[in-house]
């Protein structure tokens, strides 16, 4: 993608001059750029270097181009970022060539141009507008650094936010990676062995091996491995064998960095202070799938807590046939755990309810009798989509003084940043869009673009975008405003505190958001 002129656009009648590829080096956010075959190089005019505005270099160095025939060109410092695009074309440039003196509209920061009598004018270049790095240009309307050196060359640094390649293998983008207490987590195959390895964010060269397994080579060298927080520590789990036979392996990495197996199976798990409660989640699903075990204590010598005829931990729909999905809304605060729970044998009166279980006692409390989807516990407040609008409501723990908060049907997900409630909801072409909830309002569509996921991450929120949208990522402040757009095509978004890896649609490679 680039700043191209309209099909069709003439530009016959502007001047032409000669402009030269520079005889130094230069550096892009500190990218080396290859001017001599480039498809889009640095130029020199009247001893003056050229930049230019494709759509990739423009978000580089934090500046946002548009262009329509009615108004012709806008330049804008904004908050977008990219990483870095080399644009080779495969041949040599020549020493030197031609550039026009365009004589549209053009506004810079939203203040007019009058491109004719520019001492060192806008130029336009294999249909791309080309800015001079005056002072004027550089450092007063974009806040660019830049900097010359006889034996480096020319380096030019903007202030906005840049996307740096971390230093890791090749392969470590092909599964998930991880960022956690200042070391990177990610997976790679020695022979039939995957290993989970950590390095310091300050040195990626010194490896660590966290842990390894053998996958069961009948079902091929599955490495997909996936991190998460849990209490506060680093876990990830992956799958041996097959779907109905195999396991769902949870590893926890201590703080030496060492991983441990902990848990096996098709389970989910909470830490609480009688021991760990588990919810059975294998096929086929059943009754009395509920047990606490002591710490040091097998599964076997558990406890059973809840109901025996009720079936904990699942989403179910029952009808003309009964269809089950793993529910992770389960929650413990203190003593008390709040579940998903539904009657066993199942039956349509009493279904996909929140309930809450003391450990203590074993008493059972029927919070919310209308049918939920999914839940999440917010400031002491119940958050939950209801089955029979898809709507996001709020109750006291204890379910009473029940409000609805969302004004279309949420789809996924949903969470609270500094107060404000954000959702994502589908229209009725099936697009994924982000809210904000406005109380006794309409609520408010926050992006244009179709979501594909949404995260909490200091205090922001952390959009995917669709592919094929123009950009890839957008980090939205609590208020629903822009902070950050990031014209990368993202596969994959990381986050850990105020930490943000993406994963590059395009080349697998890992880069960090950093701050400037």
């Amino acid at each position: 993608m680039s700043l191209i002129w309209p099909a069709g656009q003439s530009f016959a009648s502007e001047q032409t001059v000669k402009v030269t590829l520079p005889t130094f080096a230069v550096k892009l956010n500190g990218n080396n750029v290859d001017n001599q075959t480039r498809e889009y190089p640095l130029l020199v005019y009247k001893d003056i270097t050229y930049f230019p505005m494709t759509w990739y270099d423009a978000r580089l160095l934090g500046l946002e181009t548009a262009w329509t025939v009615q108004d012709g060109l806008s330049v804008t410092k904004g908050k977008v970022t990219s990483s870095y695009v080399p644009y080779l074309s495969g041949h040599p440039n020549a020493k030197s060539s031609k550039a026009s003196i365009p004589d549209y509209a053009m506004t810079i920061n939203g203040l007019a141009v009058d491109n004719s009598k520019e001492d060192y004018p806008l130029l336009s270049y294999n249909d791309v507008v080309y800015f001079p790095l005056t002072w004027h240009y550089a450092h007063d309307a974009f806040g660019w650094d830049y900097a010359w050196d006889d034996a480096e060359g020319l380096s030019i640094t903007s202030g906005n936010p840049h996307m740096e390649a971390v230093n890791l293998p090749v392969s470590s983008g092909e599964s998930s990676v991880a960022v956690f207490q200042d070391h990177y987590y990610y997976v790679e195959t020695k022979g039939s062995t995957n290993q989970v390895i950590r390095v310091p964010v300050q040195d990626t060269t010194k490896q660590e091996e966290v842990y390894s397994y053998e996958p069961d080579s009948k079902y091929g060298n599955n490495k997909d491995v996936t991190f998460g927080i849990r209490d506060g520590e680093l876990w990830f789990s992956y799958h041996t064998g097959g779907a109905i036979m195999g396991s769902d392996n949870y590893v926890r990495v201590n703080d030496a960095g060492k991983g441990s197996l902990e848990q096996r199976g098709y389970v989910d798990f909470k830490k609480t202070s009688k021991g760990t409660l588990f919810i059975q989640q294998g096929v086929p699903p059943g009754g009395d799938n509920l047990r606490v075990v002591p710490l040091g204590k097998e599964y076997k010598d558990g406890v059973q807590a809840g109901d025996a005829k009720h079936i904990y931990g699942w989403y179910i729909t029952a009808g003309e046939g009964t269809g089950f999905s793993k529910d992770q809304s389960t929650t413990v605060i203190g003593d008390d755990v709040y579940i998903l729970a539904s009657s066993y044998p199942v039956t349509t009166s009493e279904l996909n309810q929140i309930h809450k279980i003391n450990l203590n006692t074993n008493e059972t409390t029927k919070l919310i009798n209308s049918g939920v989807r999914y839940f999440k516990i917010i400031h002491n407040k119940l958050y939950y989509v209801k089955v029979a609008d898809h709507n996001l409501y709020v109750s006291n723990m204890d379910g009473t003084l029940e409000q609805k908060v969302s004004g279309n049907k949420v789809a996924g997900w949903f969470d609270e940043v500094d107060g404000h409630i954000f959702y994502i909801s589908l229209d009725a072409k099936g697009q994924s869009n982000l809210y904000k909830a406005i109380p006794n309002g309409e609520d408010k569509l926050i992006l244009k673009e179709p979501v594909e996921s949404a995260q909490v991450a200091n205090g922001k929120i952390v959009a995917k975008l669709a592919a094929g949208e123009a950009y890839g990522l957008k980090i939205i402040d609590s208020e629903g405003k822009l902070d950050l757009a990031v014209a990368d095509q993202v596969s994959d978004v990381y986050v850990y505190t105020d930490t943000i890896l993406i994963r590059s649609a395009k080349d697998n490679v890992i880069r960090r958001i950093a701050e400037k």
